[in-house]
């Protein structure tokens, strides 16, 4: 039998599912970075910079998860680990800027992956939460019947608070705080928001993100009251479906809490990549 010119693959089928997993915890990263990357290019004091191996996305806000480091390179070891956390931490604390450092785990090696926490924490950098990265390449139709619901996209400044009203609250986080973060119309351009009401009042968030040839989703959130109605994934079924037809794109990707993970996989999500958040 004749052999193959050229360098021999192993395209076996576990290899084959490797690979794509590998690409799409990528993928998750990088929509994760773009979505920041918005934000922070939307206000005066935001800053993006890319440092040797972490990429900077800050809003310059009080709101420390939305100054955010990445990184941009895969870490091979405990000491180059540290080098990167060190190097975000010269550039905040030279700002005076309490951050978050967004690591997926992906792109952490051997003893850096088993000793990631051990090394934050000397660096002042304590585990905040860990998110399933989650990516679908076609959303799954609905199991029932989604209730009735009115979804406005975020175009105003009602729709602002009504937006940032919501976010507070679910996500425990002062009003003012969240308010800094969105409270410019230039990032409304690309993070595009909706919210939806019932009776006239707003109940529940998403807002879709584009970049890596996916539709990011994010803030997904329904007040207290109105949860496990079936509000929450009908505002973001309408988001997606708004993101397909304006983009073209029905692969899409997020970052699920623990409440969420079993709706996302029965809206067909797969979970590809771990996020660890870190914040100082």
């Amino acid at each position: 039998m004749p052999e193959r010119s050229g360098t021999a693959r192993d395209e076996s089928p576990c290899a084959v599912r490797a690979i794509l997993k590998s690409v799409s915890a990528s993928d998750v990263g990088g929509n994760l970075r773009e979505s920041f990357r918005t934000i922070a290019a939307s206000r005066g004091p935001g800053e993006i910079r890319e440092l040797a191996g972490v990429s900077i996305a800050s809003a310059g806000v009080t709101f420390q998860m939305f100054n955010a480091a990445f990184l941009s390179a895969p870490v091979l070891s405990e000491a180059e680990l540290a080098q990167r956390i060190l190097l975000a931490s010269l550039h905040f604390g030279a700002r005076g800027l309490e951050w978050a450092y967004w690591v997926s785990e992906d792109w952490l090696e051997g003893k850096a992956r088993s000793r990631s926490r051990q090394i934050f924490e000397r660096y002042g950098l304590r585990h905040s939460v860990d998110l399933p990265g989650m990516v679908a390449e076609r959303v799954a139709p609905p199991v029932k019947r989604l209730p009735p619901i009115e979804v406005r996209r975020v175009r105003s400044a009602a729709g602002r608070e009504a937006f940032c009203g919501i976010g507070s609250t679910c996500f425990h986080v002062p009003f003012l705080w969240f308010q800094e973060v969105f409270d410019s119309e230039s990032v409304w351009d690309r993070f595009a928001g909706y919210v939806g009401y019932v009776d006239g009042e707003p109940v529940s968030t998403t807002a879709t993100v584009m970049g890596c040839d996916a539709i990011g989703v994010y803030n997904v959130a329904t007040m207290p009251d109105n949860q496990r109605l079936g509000y929450g994934e009908a505002v973001m079924r309408y988001a997606l479906a708004d993101a397909r037809r304006e983009h073209g794109i029905e692969r899409s990707i997020l970052q699920s809490t623990p409440a969420g993970l079993k709706l996302y996989e029965r809206m067909g999500y797969r979970t590809v990549t771990r996020i660890a958040v870190y914040a100082a």
